[in-house]
């Protein structure tokens, strides 16, 4: 078997959203994995200081973080690509005055708009993103309030809002230069999505890790759960869902192995012979 770079989404694929424990049996695989020859990558469109919590597992050759914002091998940094000062101040404008709750991310801290939490208490349900938010806002994982933010270059813009009526302004101004990913497993009362860079996204990440190791795309693999994983799924040689992720996903992906808690991504890397 040729070896592989395989890239793993975090909440939903790897740990339960929200979480940064990840299953021992996934541990495990990773391990057996790497020990087989396979490179294994966090896939995540979490920042690096939302990430970084994995790290200290030490069964990673690496990340793509911030959606493919930041890319790293080892200690090396690959690809790195904030927002311009004038799309940030453009889109938390905008989204300001939609009444458009704002959480934006930089390599080292992300910050939210005050009442994010009590908007997120009035819904519920929702795609694994959303639950990793609330999760996250809940226990109090160093997401810091909006007025604390200082200036430092920002990679994303997290958004939620009652109503996609209230992106269009945004929408207008930013489309040329940015995706606005619209996650499809809304919660009641509660719309989610990112707005992304047009320069980068976790496929393009996935590129950018091949052409710096050597590998060619049809060696690797990635597992997702979401429809932020799309373009992941699109771009791998060999694409897996979680059984607990989109079902728009699921269909698009090669194979669909069980769900997150029920140790499901190291019975997807038993499947495919990676470990």
């Amino acid at each position: 078997m040729n070896k592989k770079l395989v890239f793993l989404d975090i909440d939903g694929t790897l740990t339960a959203p929200g979480s940064n424990v990840p299953p021992e049996s996934a541990l495990d695989a990773i391990r057996k994995a790497r020990a087989a020859g396979h490179k294994v990558f966090l896939c995540s469109g979490r920042n690096y200081d939302m990430l970084s919590p994995l790290l200290k597992y030490d069964c990673f050759d690496g990340i793509v973080a911030s959606s493919g914002g930041y890319v790293m091998y080892g200690d090396e940094v690959l690809f790195d690509c904030p927002m311009t000062e004038q799309q940030k101040d453009t889109a938390m404008r905008l989204f300001k005055e939609q009444g458009v709750f704002r959480t934006i991310e930089a390599k080292d801290g992300s910050f939210c708009d005050e009442g994010l939490s009590d908007f997120l208490s009035e819904s519920s349900g929702g795609n694994s993103e959303l639950l990793r938010w609330r999760k996250a806002l809940e226990a109090d994982l160093g997401i810091r309030p909006m007025a604390e933010y200082d200036g430092r270059p920002i990679y994303k813009v997290v958004f939620m809002c009652k109503d996609v009526s209230q992106l269009a302004p945004a929408i207008d101004a930013l489309e040329k230069d940015f995706f606005f990913l619209v996650q499809d497993m809304a919660a009641a009362n509660c719309l989610n999505g990112e707005l992304v860079n047009r320069k980068f996204d976790k496929g393009l990440g996935i590129r950018r890790v091949c052409e710096a190791l050597g590998y060619e795309l049809k060696d690797t693999v990635g597992f997702g759960d979401s429809m932020n994983d799309l373009e992941m799924i699109e771009t791998v040689g060999k694409s897996v869902c979680m059984a607990n992720g989109s079902p728009k996903l699921q269909k698009m992906s090669d194979l669909v192995c069980p769900a997150v808690e029920e140790d499901g991504l190291a019975k997807g890397f038993e499947t495919l012979g990676l470990c």
